[in-house]
């Protein structure tokens, strides 16, 4: 079993998915800075390049590929690659994810299905395509990009709270799984991130949603990033960032009566003051 102390050694090479932006690139930044050899995987080659550049000038050594998480076929084959360039994953941060909320009866069924390909499989390919060469060695981490959303049903979620929860299942099977062959795994469970991928998510909150007050407005990336660094140097195989997501964790089967209460009672006020024309809220007043 990889002790706390040494599980990333300088010059190790570490993958991250979703890695030209965002909790990605935040994360590829403090590995880099630990003496990490970074490869990004990301679909938008422009963005894949700069972020490298970005890396770079910080005097990262980088690699990249253009990859979909959704294909498996094509997701090993970069992860191969980057391999035969750049040694052996040591750790994998599956970072690339989708979300995307709104009304249950007007979202698009291939919403649901998106959902599912970019958070849930998308992590379970990236998996795959490492796990066989970790176990061969015997040392290796997992990191995966759950969700605060993945501990309660939130109204506008129910595309992607159920695919942030596969994740949540996946990550806590893996671990029983794999640790008996000296790999690691941990689950991260960000609130609100301030990123490319809330701004686009806001677009489509709906405003019951936005009426849910969080614990305070979204994190800084880096923020997020040296949360999960020292998680991981304290061995934690579960990563939480904020309080809330801590107490959902830790308290949240005995408290959640109390939550539904206030849930169902704020968003049949959003929903009355959405009907009426008043404000619901606004979308930075909460976290996920």
């Amino acid at each position: 079993m990889t002790r706390k102390k040494d599980w990333l050694r300088p010059g190790e090479h570490v993958i991250v998915t979703g890695g030209s932006s965002g909790i990605g690139l935040a994360l590829a930044e403090e590995f880099a800075a630990r003496g990490a050899v970074v490869s990004l995987l990301a679909r938008d080659e422009r963005r894949l390049s700069a972020a490298a550049d970005r890396l770079r000038k910080a005097g990262a050594t980088v690699h990249t590929r253009s990859a979909d998480v959704t294909d498996p076929a094509g997701l090993a084959s970069a992860v191969e690659e980057l391999e035969a360039e750049a040694g052996p994953c040591a750790v994998l941060v599956t970072s690339a994810g989708q979300a995307r909320p709104g009304y249950f009866l007007d979202m698009p069924d291939d919403v649901f299905r998106t959902m599912m390909e970019v958070d849930y499989y998308g992590t379970l390919w990236a998996v795959r395509a490492v796990a066989p060469g970790m176990v061969r060695r015997g040392r290796g981490t997992v990191v995966t990009i759950v969700s605060t959303a993945a501990l309660i049903g939130v109204f506008g979620y129910t595309a992607y709270g159920p695919a942030k929860s596969a994740v949540l299942g996946l990550t806590q099977a893996l671990r029983n799984e794999l640790c008996p062959h000296g790999i690691r795994v941990a689950g991260v469970f960000p609130p609100d991130v301030d990123t490319p991928q809330l701004a686009e998510e806001l677009r489509h909150r709906p405003a019951e949603l936005n009426a849910i007050p969080g614990p305070g407005r979204p994190l800084p990336p880096r923020t997020v990033a040296r949360g999960v660094l020292r998680g991981l140097d304290r061995g934690r195989p579960l990563i939480y960032l904020d309080g809330f997501t801590r107490i959902l964790a830790s308290w949240g089967g005995v408290i959640d009566p109390l939550i539904r209460r206030y849930l169902d009672g704020t968003v049949r006020t959003a929903a009355r003051r959405r009907t009426a024309g008043a404000p619901t809220g606004s979308p930075d007043d909460r976290s996920t």
